[in-house]
């Protein structure tokens, strides 16, 4: 039996918004989608992940045409999401008229809840097709699609200009590809037709499957966003010095460190987590030693050198890889998250020699998550000490640093070339012997 992409599409929506699952993990879970031919699958996450990222403007379309407000029922959400497909296709791919309208069409008559709202879905998607363009145009798109909470709390963090700058960059639709190559950034930007970016990363279009790039067979390269190859840099030399990399999963920074001549531990908690890493380190040629185990309890035999901390976070900074999270994570996960983040920064520092370095990082725009917990952490390690970013270090960019010398980069930054996750970093030294 031949699948039909957008009903697998509106499975993964539903998964989603409805189920509060992340999209990866639906993507993996979701029956259907690893059926369908290569060309489909690249569709179908397109399109969910488009719909996702402008969820915010095709639900006010999608209300302005509509005689009656779609009640909040369970049963209804099936027909409010394909109405969304149907509007993210019309408006955001230029998909025809006449195909928006019969593939929802279809899509209703197969689902006996639907059924009975396919004159309701035929009369809104007809009107959007025909006049839904003008009100698109019309539209904040940044400050509609973000939802109210972080758009407050980035106006907060970072002025409303700021705050909106950044979610326009979370609207670039598929985002860049980057890339970290092992050696000679220049030669592989020729094979790869790449930019090379001031990180030294190698960016070229999003879209098709990494696997068929030439060097990913050869291991001469990992994906890694610009963003976040800097926080691994931080410790500087780390040629022959043990190194442990907490909560180390997908593998992006162990390789890196790996890559520098590090003798690196990686732990995470993850069984499948973990699997990623060793399957990455092998493809690159790499060794790391990986540990599945929670980092709040683990204990190496001996403190490290160096630690690095990629700490759990509510991934705000991802956005515009990961546009499923604007509408996963709430306020609560946040302070959730906090906690977490406190134990183990606490376990870190354990885990670190007299002197040695600690790297605290995340990818979100929080600052609850970020500058705040590297605060409270000084505060009950009056001995430990901020050893400030310089621009060198952050790719010669002193406008990625903060007042206090911590490394932040926001998904603006180089909007000229596709704009870069967040990610925040402050290097901690620990007290002396």
């Amino acid at each position: 039996m031949t699948e039909d992409p957008r009903r697998v599409a509106l499975g993964l929506l539903a998964a989603v918004l409805d189920g509060g699952q992340p999209l990866d993990e639906a993507l993996e879970t979701q029956p259907g989608f690893a059926h369908l031919s290569r060309r489909d699958r690249a569709f179908v996450h397109g399109l969910v992940a488009l719909t996702l990222r402008r969820l915010g403007q095709i639900d006010l379309v999608i209300a302005g045409f509509l005689d009656h407000p779609l009640p909040h029922r369970r049963k209804l959400l099936p027909v409010r999401n394909i109405l969304r497909l149907g509007t993210a296709q019309s408006l955001f791919r230029e998909t025809p008229a006449h195909a928006v309208v019969s593939t929802a069409l279809k899509l209703a008559g197969g689902r006996r809840n639907t059924a009975p709202y396919k004159g309701l879905i035929n009369a809104v998607l007809r009107r959007i097709t025909e006049r839904g363009a003008a009100v698109r145009d019309a539209q904040d798109a940044p400050r509609l699609n973000t939802p109210d909470w972080l758009w407050r709390a980035w106006t907060a963090a970072y002025g409303e200009a700021t705050a909106h700058a950044i979610a326009g960059a979370h609207l670039q639709e598929p985002p860049p590809l980057d890339l970290t190559p092992r050696a000679d950034p220049h030669a592989w930007a020729g094979v790869l037709d790449a930019e090379v970016l001031p990180t030294g990363t190698l960016r070229r279009p999003g879209g098709g499957n990494v696997a068929d790039l030439p060097g990913y067979a050869e291991g001469a390269w990992w994906v890694q966003d610009a963003g976040a190859t800097l926080p691994a840099r931080l410790l500087g030399d780390v040629a022959g010095r043990r190194v442990l990399d907490l909560a180390a999963a997908p593998g992006g920074k162990t390789a890196q460190l790996a890559a520098a001549g590090a003798r690196v531990t990686a732990v995470d908690r993850g069984d499948s987590r973990n699997a990623r890493v060793r399957q990455n380190l092998d493809r690159l040629g790499l060794e790391a030693e990986v540990v599945t185990a929670d980092a709040t309890e683990w204990r190496p035999d001996a403190p490290a050198d160096a630690v690095l901390l990629d700490a759990p976070c509510t991934a705000t900074g991802t956005l515009r890889r990961n546009p499923d999270v604007a509408h996963l994570k709430t306020p609560d996960a946040v302070r959730a998250a906090t906690d977490l983040q406190d134990a183990l920064l606490e376990a870190a520092a354990a885990m670190t020699a007299p002197g040695g370095t600690l790297v605290y990082c995340v990818c979100s725009l929080q600052p609850e998550e970020a500058e705040q917990r590297v605060a409270a952490f000084l505060e009950r390690h009056p001995g430990a000490a901020r050893r400030p970013v310089t621009a060198d270090e952050a790719a010669g960019r002193a406008d990625w640093l903060t007042p206090d010398g911590d490394l932040r980069t926001l998904p603006c930054h180089l909007a000229e070339r596709g704009g870069m996750d967040a990610f925040y970093a402050a290097r901690l030294v620990m007290p002396g012997a």
